[in-house]
């Protein structure tokens, strides 16, 4: 799959490519085939509230070549407003992972993750390595002045250039990751870029994901905000309200383009709120 085959779709003041899992990994296998440079990026409800509040976070995804649909909630929501979007559109980094290591198992992937506390990534790479000893690793804990300009960081760019890699996981949550790769994508050469939050501490056991059928089912937030409510209450419970301007803009959008009957429909809801 060409990276301008995916269709874009706009839904919640976010830009979504309709993509499957599949057909991110054949981009990704692409890329690196030609030794191209591309970043996938993934958008759901957090990262919908922070380009509402962030200039550098927008920028992130108006630069970013491929964009994720990391949200089944989002999904219901295009599906209600009869956007051409499916359950087989979601697609994060814990529905590919094991296609995604298989063939960078096969095919000799190397392989540079940023993120983490010290010494998980060194656990997760321990982990991996075992399983799929075809992939080259390296990796780089989070725990560093990532500015631009810092001494930390211009030793982490040399460090990824002489490793050369094919895909670049960036794992240091939002929107610290999306900053990183959009202060240093002119910085780097070739690979697929990833932002990919806890992959790793999910690897190295640091954390434990949800079961898949809880993502499918749009269910996952539950999970993850009973392991760490502290951390997750105000994204789960309070950051989807900020969102409610944009739902009421898909549907006034949804309405104009169903032609004249849904323009009256949207006058009438006017005149009666």
């Amino acid at each position: 799959m060409e990276l301008a085959d995916a269709p874009r779709v706009r839904l919640l003041g976010g830009e979504f490519d309709l993509v499957t899992p599949a057909q991110v990994l054949a981009v990704t296998q692409q890329v690196i085939e030609t030794r191209g440079l591309a970043v996938i990026a993934n958008h759901n409800a957090h990262s919908l509230y922070l380009c509402r509040r962030s200039a550098a976070m927008r920028a992130f995804f108006a630069q970013a070549d491929l964009i994720e649909v990391d949200s089944t909630p989002v999904i219901a929501w295009g599906r209600l407003l009869g956007v051409p979007v499916s359950r087989a559109h979601r697609s994060t980094y814990l529905d590919w992972r094991e296609d995604f290591w298989r063939l960078a198992d096969a095919h000799g992937w190397r392989v540079f993750y940023l993120g983490g506390a010290p010494g998980v990534a060194d656990t997760a790479m321990s982990s991996l390595s075992a399983q799929w000893p075809g992939a080259r690793l390296a990796a780089q804990h989070g725990y560093i002045d990532a500015a631009a300009g810092s001494s930390d960081n211009a030793a982490l760019l040399a460090r990824i250039a002489a490793f050369d890699p094919d895909v670049i996981f960036v794992g240091m949550g939002m929107p610290r990751q999306e900053q990183w790769i959009l202060d240093h994508r002119a910085q780097l050469a070739r690979g697929a870029v990833f932002s990919v939050g806890a992959a790793y501490d999910y690897e190295a056991g640091v954390q434990s994901a949800a079961p898949r059928w809880m993502g499918r089912a749009g269910v996952e937030w539950l999970y993850r905000l009973a392991t760490q409510p502290r951390r997750l209450a105000f994204r789960y419970l309070v950051e989807p309200w900020f969102l409610a301007p944009a739902a009421l803009a898909d549907v006034r959008d949804r309405l104009m383009r169903r032609g004249p009957a849904g323009a009256a429909t949207l006058a009438r809801a006017r005149r009666t709120s």
